[in-house]
């Protein structure tokens, strides 16, 4: 079996389950299709294609899923962990993940069960990204009698370096390091070396929001309980780092209108697809731009300095605004701009933009005169760039708050809805002003 570009034969499964995940789910990404869903299905004999799997993208493994007949991909999401077979049903259509789980209900009822329950959280909440194996005990046992406990459960366990305490009716009481527990009298209750003190996640909260807890807080995981304070599981740190990792690309993407699908190993035909319609929204705002250039095509006739400066003002616009969405957009993910507060964040950007326009276009200015000695040429170049800076930072900072109020994401205040008001703007100013003052240009 051969690479995409040919070379190695692939290692044999058996050799491959001794590796580490991540380097087989490296190599099923590089291989075409067919045969990475050749080698999932040698994988998956050896029960090596869980783990493997668990380390992909989950879009990419619910494609190889797909193509696996329905008990051996039902078996193999069986033998994933909780919190990361639900990452990747979500990739699947809503009829295919019933059929699934029926058929998971018929081998392991409690598994199908715990991923029914995580799939009614968004995948973007604590909800959704927490894990159901934790290690939770009884507040009347010993220290002795927990420790005991511990080895049994521990290889069932997401993560062990918190031990949460619980009453009867699952409600969290407490939290108990491992050192603690090391170190207590054997005889001691847990409930007296516990700390009561336990920061929380309600499932409702936003990624961002667990993101900001893990940073605040520098824990390894945190428990996730619900109104009534009742233990439902953990986020653990890499939980939280694969979300974060994954929303920043797809913000990413999405601030170039690049489907996140897209790879760089994608067959160009689907590349073409995915892309041509942005290039086509792309082409219509170039248009628009364009049309405000023809309106004022007898100025440039009689003074084809403007034509020189066009870009120039577009361009500085545009590189403003980017900087402006990206600021904001960032404040935002990270709660700095709490909602109904992005009055004084826009005056400051405007602020910016006119201190900006006023430096930038000193030397604009500056350039028009000394080329064609021509004080009313460097005037409108001047004023031209002041204004479009302007612009740039009230636009800049009014898409993403713009989007956010209205319930869309903020990245999609793209380079889209930015450079068509820059560009249309910028030729707007300078060649308006060019036309108020073509008497004396």
């Amino acid at each position: 079996m051969r690479g995409r570009n040919g070379g190695t034969t692939t290692p044999d499964p058996v050799e491959l389950a001794q590796r580490h995940p991540a380097e087989v789910a490296e190599l099923l990404h590089r291989l075409p299709e067919r045969e990475a869903v050749s080698l999932l299905r040698e994988l998956y004999k050896v029960r090596a294609a869980a783990d493997s799997l668990e380390e992909m993208d989950p879009d990419e493994a619910a494609d190889l899923l797909e193509e696996l007949p329905e008990d051996e991909a039902t078996i193999i999401i069986s033998r994933m962990e909780p919190d990361d077979a639900v990452d990747v049903l979500e990739e699947f259509p809503r009829a295919e993940v019933d059929e699934i789980l029926r058929h998971l209900e018929a081998m392991d009822r409690t598994k199908a069960r715990t991923l029914r329950e995580l799939l009614k959280y968004p995948p973007d909440t604590a909800g959704g990204l927490m894990s159901p194996e934790y290690v939770a005990l009884p507040a009347h046992i010993t220290a002795q009698e927990a420790i005991e406990r511990l080895r049994r459960v521990a290889e069932e366990a997401e993560t062990v370096y918190y031990v949460y305490v619980v009453d009867e009716a699952g409600r969290l009481l407490g939290v108990l390091s491992l050192r603690d527990l090391v170190f207590a009298r054997p005889d001691t209750p847990i409930r007296e070396i516990m700390r009561p003190e336990v920061v929380t996640l309600s499932p409702e909260m936003s990624a961002d929001e667990v993101a900001r807890a893990f940073d605040k807080y520098g824990y390894l995981a945190f428990p996730v309980v619900d109104k009534r304070g009742k233990l439902l599981g953990i986020v653990t740190m890499d939980d939280i780092l694969d979300a974060v990792i994954l929303r920043d690309t797809e913000d990413m993407y999405k601030m170039v209108n690049v489907p996140r699908e897209e790879r760089v190993d994608t067959p160009w035909y689907e590349s073409l697809r995915m892309r041509l319609p942005w290039l086509y929204i792309n082409l219509a705002t170039a248009f628009l731009a364009a049309s405000v250039v023809g309106a004022f095509e007898g100025v440039i006739a009689k003074i084809s300095a403007l034509a020189i400066f066009m870009p120039v003002i577009a361009g500085q616009g545009g590189n403003a605004g980017m900087q402006t969405v990206t600021i904001v957009t960032r404040g935002i993910a990270l709660g700095e701009v709490p909602p109904g507060k992005g009055f004084p964040i826009l005056a400051k950007e405007v602020l910016l933009g006119l201190l900006n326009g006023l430096a930038v276009g000193v030397v604009v200015g500056a350039v028009a005169f000394a080329w064609k000695h021509n004080p009313y040429l460097g005037l409108v170049a001047f004023l031209a760039m002041v204004g479009n800076m302007v612009i740039a930072g009230l636009v800049g900072a009014s898409i993403p708050l713009g989007l956010r109020a209205l319930g869309l994401d903020p990245a999609l205040a793209s380079s889209v809805l930015l450079t068509t008001f820059t560009d249309t703007l910028g030729f707007f100013f300078l060649l308006g002003l060019g036309y108020l003052f073509r008497g004396v240009l």
